[in-house]
């Protein structure tokens, strides 16, 4: 039978939609068996025989051939003397076989099974991308920039299909121009209007549990596991580890040599700070952790209520708390308990102070400012630290530190 227009398609169909042989078959079938119920009152004795490499099909009446007089179904049966017209040769009881034309069903019937066949085609690969990313969510993806929206960016993966990366799964600084490739991992798959849409992100904490498999073989193989993630995207993530192997430090081994591996990680997530550390049962020595980079002096924690009271050096208080309050949010996060900050009054009792607004005739206001920027409130807050943590931690130059310094010194060394 010629090809048609019906058919004569749907091989690239199933190249363009990547729809197995025997799916595209039976969809074929099923189109072509509508339309023989249709005309006929039932599709049981005909075949309909696709062969996907020439692109064409044909459909065959089958039907017992019986002695004149006894037809009872004309689907089923057919008159003697009717198939000897057809060949002289046949028998009564035999199976007579006829070639059933297309064009027979007439243009709007073949109309309406082209239109039917593209409605089947189009659900089929909507089934197949919503299984494909539906097996994928929680992986990490690459996608080519293809139109950047106000609330939104849409990506095109290598063959084609649309990705959403709505802003609020964006990291903050994220700054996205046509045709760049971005990885972000697949956060859920769902069907809004009978067609699939796939939900990227790069906020959720899955995100980063992928990008350190990809940068941890420890991770990969199951050495060192992820206990917990909590992040504040662009700002600051902690990330608890912990090892299967005694002689696998799991900190050491995410890090890696000078920060090898967790610095691609770092550029990916736009200079996020990444905290790992090293997870324990102990819950003391958790929030101690999940505390970093502030040193503790002592806590007193409530299990029942899930409460812990942390007191810290005047200088550590600020660093507990981190920017914005992001540390130590991110830290009742990651161990379940509510953390309350206080500055260590005790050792303030011991050890005689000064206020750093008291030094305000020898040190210029500006500086003052800077070093409570800090933490350092007090004249032994500012001792206590060495004058290259100082310079690290502010925006002074050392000789500035060291005159701070100096002048601070003479003053406790009068008492």
């Amino acid at each position: 039978m010629a090809s048609i227009n019906l058919i004569e398609s749907f091989t690239e169909f199933k190249e363009a939609e990547n729809i197995d042989r025997p799916t595209l078959m039976k969809v074929l079938e099923d189109v072509f068996k509508t339309l023989l119920r249709k005309k006929y009152g039932s599709d049981e004795n005909f075949d309909v025989i696709v062969n996907t490499e020439k692109g064409d099909l044909e459909i065959l009446r089958r039907r017992t051939i019986v002695e004149d007089g006894t037809v009872e179904d004309e689907n089923a049966q057919v008159a003697y003397s009717e198939a000897i017209l057809i060949e002289p040769d046949y028998q009564v009881g035999e199976d007579l076989y006829e070639e059933v034309e297309i064009l027979d069903f007439g243009r709007r019937a073949i109309l309406a099974a082209k239109q039917t066949l593209t409605a089947r085609i189009g659900d089929l690969k909507k089934n197949i991308l919503v299984k494909k990313y539906g097996d994928r969510v929680g992986e990490i993806v690459t996608g080519e920039v293809y139109q950047v929206w106000k609330k939104e960016v849409l990506l095109l993966d290598d063959e084609g299909n649309e990705l959403i990366l709505p802003k609020s799964e964006q990291i903050p600084t994220d700054y996205f121009k046509k045709g760049e490739n971005v990885r972000a991992v697949v956060k859920k798959v769902e069907l809004k209007n009978n067609s699939p849409l796939i939900i990227l992100s790069r906020t959720h904490p899955s995100f980063l549990a992928k990008l350190l498999e990809i940068e941890v073989p420890e991770i990969f193989d199951g050495l060192i596991v992820i206990k917990k993630i909590v992040r504040e995207p662009g700002e600051r993530a902690k990330v608890a580890v912990e090892s299967y192997d005694d002689r696998i430090d799991p900190v050491g081994a995410c890090v890696g040599m000078k920060g090898s591996r967790i610095h691609g990680i770092v550029r990916e997530l736009r200079n996020e700070n990444i905290d790992i550390i090293n997870y324990t049962a102990n819950i003391q020595l958790l929030i101690q952790r999940a505390l970093t980079p502030a040193r503790i002096s002592r806590m007193e924690v409530d299990n029942e209520n899930k409460y812990a009271s942390v007191y810290l050096k005047p200088d550590q208080v600020s660093l507990a708390i981190g920017k914005k309050g992001v540390n130590i949010k991110l830290a009742c996060e990651l161990t379940g308990y509510e953390i309350d900050v206080f500055r260590d009054e005790e050792q303030e009792q011991t050890e005689f102070d000064i206020d750093l607004e008291e030094f305000s005739d020898e040190i210029e206001p500006w500086i003052i400012d800077e070093l409570k920027r800090i933490g350092c409130d007090t004249a032994r807050s500012v001792l206590d630290l060495t004058a290259e943590e100082l310079v690290r931690r502010s925006d002074l130059e050392e000789e500035t530190v060291t005159e701070v310094r100096r002048i601070l010194q003479e003053e406790f060394e009068k008492e």
